[in-house]
C-alpha cells in the first residue's frame, strides 16, 4: 500500500482499503486491483474522493498563440470541424469552456476492455449556440491512494493536449515529490496547425510537486499542490503547470504546447454533492 500525507485520502483508506489492493503498473500509474468475485460495475468510482459519480467540473479555456495572442476556437459545423478566430469574432459557435463529468460505472468501455481500470469521465463543449451536445466523448481518470491520474479532453483543437504531460499526481503530496512516465503517440494525433510527423513517437514525462500555495480562483481561494512537468520527445518539448486541491482537483492547467503555444484551463464551477 502506498503511504500519502493527506488527510482526507487516508482516511478513505482506513474506510474501504479491504475492497481492493493497489498495485504498480509498468508505467509508474497506481491502480486498484478487485477480487474477480467483484463484478460491480461502479467498483472504481466508490473509492473516489474527488471524481465522485455525477459531479462536474466545469473550466473555462483560453488559447495563446505563440505570437501571445489569443484565439478562440470556432465550431464550423455538426461534425466539429474548427478554426481558430481573433477574439473579435467571436460568435455564436465559439468555444469558450469544457465540462467534465463523472460517469456511472464503466460506461460499456469494461465490455470493450476486459482490463479496463479507470472511472470514466465525458467531455462536453459548450458554445453560446448551444452546442453543448453536438460533441461529446469520454475517456478516464484514476483515483486512489497512491495517484491520481486523468486523460486531458482530447477532441478536435484540444489533440493538441496529446503531446503535453497529462495532469498527474502522485504521492506522498509534499514538495520534492518526483516521479516519471512514458507514452506513446501514433501520428493520429498530428495537426498541421501544430505539428506533423509519421509514425510512433514516445513521449517522456518527468514530474516534481514544487510548491504548496494559495490560488485565487471563481470559487475562491483553493490551497493548491503546484505540479511542474516536461515532455520530450523525438519531435519537441512540451510543459505543464497543474494546480491541484484535494476537494476540486486539477482546478488550473496551464500547458506550453508543441508549437509554442499556450492552452490554459481554470475551474470556474463545480456542481455535485
Amino acid at each position: 500500500m502506498v503511504a500519502i500525507t493527506s488527510h482526507s485520502f487516508a482516511q478513505r483508506n482506513m474506510e474501504i482499503a479491504q475492497d481492493y489492493k493497489l498495485e504498480l503498473e509498468e508505467d509508474g500509474i497506481v491502480v486498484e486491483v478487485f477480487d474477480s468475485t467483484n463484478i460491480d460495475d461502479s467498483r472504481y468510482n466508490k473509492n473516489n474522493v474527488i471524481f465522485r459519480e455525477g459531479v462536474s467540473f466545469h473550466y473555462k479555456f483560453e488559447h495563446i498563440d505563440k505570437n501571445n495572442e489569443q484565439r478562440y476556437i470556432e465550431y464550423i459545423d455538426s461534425l466539429a470541424h474548427w478554426n481558430f478566430i481573433p477574439v473579435r469574432d467571436f460568435n455564436k459557435n465559439t468555444i469558450k469552456q469544457v465540462n467534465i463529468t463523472v460517469e456511472k460505472g464503466l460506461q460499456g468501455f469494461g465490455k470493450r476492455f476486459p482490463d479496463y481500470n479507470q472511472t470514466i469521465i465525458a467531455y462536453t463543449y459548450p458554445t453560446q449556440g448551444d452546442y453543448v451536445g453536438s460533441i461529446r466523448s469520454s475517456s478516464g481518470v484514476i483515483e486512489n491512494e497512491g495517484n491520481i491520474w486523468m486523460h486531458p479532453p482530447r477532441d478536435n483543437y484540444f489533440e493538441i493536449l496529446e503531446l503535453n504531460p497529462f495532469p498527474y499526481i502522485k504521492a506522498p503530496y509534499q514538495i520534492g515529490t518526483k516521479w516519471t512516465w512514458s507514452l506513446k503517440i501514433g501520428d493520429y494525433w498530428a495537426d498541421g496547425r501544430w505539428k506533423l510527423w509519421k509514425g510512433t513517437i514516445q513521449n517522456e514525462y518527468q514530474y516534481e510537486i514544487v510548491d504548496y500555495k494559495t490560488l485565487n480562483v471563481k470559487l475562491g481561494p483553493l490551497d493548491c499542490y503546484v505540479i511542474e512537468a516536461i515532455a520530450t520527445s523525438s519531435i519537441g518539448e512540451t510543459q505543464l503547470r497543474a494546480y491541484f486541491n484535494e476537494t476540486y482537483g486539477f482546478v488550473r492547467l496551464e500547458y506550453i504546447n508543441i508549437d509554442g503555444s499556450k492552452t490554459n484551463l481554470e475551474l470556474i464551477n463545480f456542481l455535485g454533492s
